[in-house]
């Protein structure tokens, strides 16, 4: 029997942008980022590198006229939602696509590529003076510091500079500019996207890597594909900061440099959940048949598993209303679900700063025969006071809340080489506790049936 078709209809997302062989950056960054994305990513080529995760060893800049053919191509024939643009090399070729953009009626995102990652130099410089009418057609600009006081003339240092270059723009006639804070100093990048009314300041945690190749290509790919979404400038603008940042630290290890960022990172998060669901009930099911109310803690006990990827408490799966005692074992008659902990998944998150590896968590109670079991394990043991780390209070018997967990587990990790195995805490709640930490759902329950028959 012939099957009935059924076709989807994705936002369609042009990316304008050189060639990366090396795969990291350029067109194809801006495809698996828009394919990820959930758009149908189209392509107009300018150029072709040869370039790897060590540098840019040639370009090749295509004629003017073949670019325009393969806008014509594009545009005749899709229905494109958004655009972005990447490498453009030269005057004639940033020209052109000035003109491209003047006569769409879609977002246009335009990253002014001027300087690779490894240094290497990809706008000739005339090229630089042609961004102006390019930058007046865009719907957002997303510059890095040096080449915002390339378009500006003004040196930026800090936020407060950053914001008015931003300003100066979106005086240019960009609706909005986000001045890109990761080549600044300081523990945080800060990034400022200015427009004529706002000025927001998006932060995180600087990433303790070199990995940054298509670093930029990846946010102004993510941001046109959220906006060809439906999604309005500021929402894009802060999905796409959120995903470059986990694209970082989640980083692809690839090649003899410093590798690339992980265009794909928040799909291959997403596709994790379901199983990552199932091993928490499986281990649920274990220490229900297993009897582990020995254990079992006046607060309940828990079981979390985080996403490989995982950033936030509501990407970790946990017990529902925890595990508690019962007349005949234990129990938890409410499933599992993501974000149901706070305080397990805030000590898995915070553990998995020292090894991403670490997947999966439960809480015991810890007394002096726990203590002398967890002795005998193959890792490290951590231990805070959670009064000391205490920003907030939780339903926990009273004491410090999920806060103070996870801000004690990520200090004491961080003073200890190795994976961490356990984390010990005591101090402002009803009773010690102890988290167990392993790479998977097996070692969890190994390590659980281990203190079982300490006690």
């Amino acid at each position: 029997m012939t099957r009935k078709a059924a076709p989807v209809t994705p936002p369609v997302v042009c990316t304008v942008a050189g060639s990366d062989s090396g795969g990291g950056a350029g067109v194809q960054a801006d495809l698996k980022t828009i394919e990820a994305g959930g758009g149908f990513g189209t392509s107009v080529v300018t150029s072709v590198t040869a370039q790897n995760t060590t540098g840019v060893e040639s370009t090749h800049v295509l004629p003017v006229e073949e670019v325009d053919a393969q806008a014509t191509a594009v545009f005749e024939d899709f229905d494109v939602a958004a655009v972005k643009t990447g490498m453009l090399a030269t005057p004639p070729v940033v020209e052109l696509v000035a003109k491209r953009v003047a006569g769409l009626d879609c977002p246009a995102v335009v990253d002014p590529v001027m300087v690779a990652a490894s240094g290497d130099r990809l706008l000739e410089p005339e090229a630089e003076d042609a961004y102006e009418d390019l930058v007046a057609e865009s719907t957002l600009v997303t510059p890095n510091v040096d080449e915002a006081e390339v378009l500006t003339g003004m040196e930026v240092t800090d936020p407060e500079s950053a914001t008015a270059a931003g300003d100066a723009l979106v005086g240019m006639g960009a609706e909005a500019a986000l001045v890109k804070g990761g080549h600044l100093g300081g523990e945080d990048v800060v990034d400022v996207l200015v427009t004529a009314d706002t000025v927001e300041t998006l932060r995180h945690a600087r990433v303790d890597t070199a990995a940054t190749h298509g670093s930029g290509c990846t946010l102004s790919s993510a941001i046109a594909t959220r906006l060809a979404h439906g999604d309005d400038l500021p929402a894009a603008v802060r999905s796409g900061v959120d995903l470059l940042a986990r694209a970082v630290r989640y980083s692809v290890d690839v090649g003899e440099g410093p590798g690339a960022v992980h265009h794909a990172v928040a799909l291959r998060d997403r596709a994790a959940r379901q199983p990552t669901a199932e091993r928490v009930e499986w281990v649920l099911r274990d220490f229900v048949e297993r009897d582990v109310s020995p254990l079992v803690p006046e607060v309940g006990m828990n079981v979390a598993g985080a996403t490989p990827y995982a950033e936030t408490e509501g990407e970790c799966a946990a017990v529902e209303g925890r595990i508690t005692r019962t007349l005949d074992g234990v129990a938890s008659p409410r499933g599992v679900r993501f974000g149901a902990s706070t305080h397990v998944a805030g000590a898995l998150l915070a553990a998995r700063e020292a090894d991403a590896d670490l997947r999966f968590a439960a809480n015991c109670r810890y007394d002096d025969a726990v203590a002398a079991a967890l002795a005998d394990f193959d890792g490290p043991v951590v231990e805070y006071d959670r009064e000391e780390y205490a920003g907030g209070h939780g339903s926990d018997g009273g004491g410090p809340g999920p806060v103070a967990t996870r801000r004690g587990v990520e200090a004491a990790v961080a003073d200890v080489d190795g994976t961490p195995v356990a984390a010990v805490g005591e101090g402002g709640a009803k009773e010690p506790l102890v988290t167990l930490f392993a790479p998977n759902a097996g070692g969890v329950v190994d390590r659980v049936a281990t203190l079982l028959n300490a006690v």
